[in-house]
């Protein structure tokens, strides 16, 4: 699993960045965000005790370092067909493993684009689910010390930059068109007056609404969804 592993001073790259999970034991790592992931390696018994992460970049494999503990009576080795294959949602459990302690992951499941794996641990505690619809999982970070005490996530979407240019592209429209015509006095003007107001009323809300969804990862398809409204409203904005 060490075939291709990336030398510690080479910069890796950002992505977007979501949770972690779980407890405040440990040291924090972060692995940073790749290509895709694939292969994942976890340790556990009555919890998560290590996590570690095959990676791709350009094309090669990259191995993550291990974070966790020496614990842990069962293997679990996850094999993606990657590039066709990739995780969009990873869910577990985290609680104390003793009383007054710090909570720690006690299960892990994934899910990638066609199967399903586990899951591996105890499925004891309070629950997380992060699901990316539209996008994929493509780095780890989290804390570690004995055992796996949280666990967070880089994200990337499938095609950001096509979907940003059709918004700034829809909005650039749209904005143009409200302002394009003085306004007038007569009622015919005030009518339209108004459609131009509520047309930039609705810009800044569906906007808004893309907003999130673009930082998020999390909805996608209410993107796609809201540009198609936008774009209609455009094509009856009254000139």
């Amino acid at each position: 699993m060490d075939e291709g592993k990336e030398n510690r001073s080479e910069k890796k790259k950002k992505g977007i960045e979501v949770g972690p999970w779980g407890g405040n034991g440990g040291t924090s790592w972060d692995d940073g965000s790749y290509h895709g992931v694939r292969e994942i390696t976890l340790v556990f018994g009555h919890c998560i005790d290590s996590i570690r992460v095959m990676y791709d970049k350009n094309g090669k494999p990259v191995a993550g370092e291990k974070h966790g503990g020496v614990g842990g009576n069962q293997t679990a080795e996850i094999k993606l067909q990657f590039p066709d294959e990739y995780l969009v949602s990873v869910s577990g459990y985290y609680c104390p493993v003793v009383h007054g302690g710090s909570p720690v992951i006690r299960s892990l499941a994934f899910k990638s684009n066609k199967r399903s794996f586990g899951p591996f641990g105890m499925e004891h505690g309070t629950p997380f689910f992060f699901p990316v619809d539209g996008g994929r999982i493509v780095g780890f970070k989290g804390r570690s010390g004995w055992y796996l005490d949280s666990i967070g996530f880089h994200v990337s979407q499938a095609q950001p930059a096509k979907l940003l240019q059709r918004v700034h592209k829809t909005f650039r429209r749209l904005a143009s068109t409200a302002v394009s015509k003085p306004l007038s006095t007569s009622k015919d003007g005030e009518h339209r007056r108004r459609e131009r107001v509520e047309a930039r009323e609705v810009c800044q809300y569906i906007d808004a609404i893309n907003k999130l969804a673009i930082q998020t990862l999390l909805f996608p398809l209410a993107v796609v969804k809201n540009m198609e409204l936008l774009e209609s409203s455009v094509n009856h904005v009254p000139v």
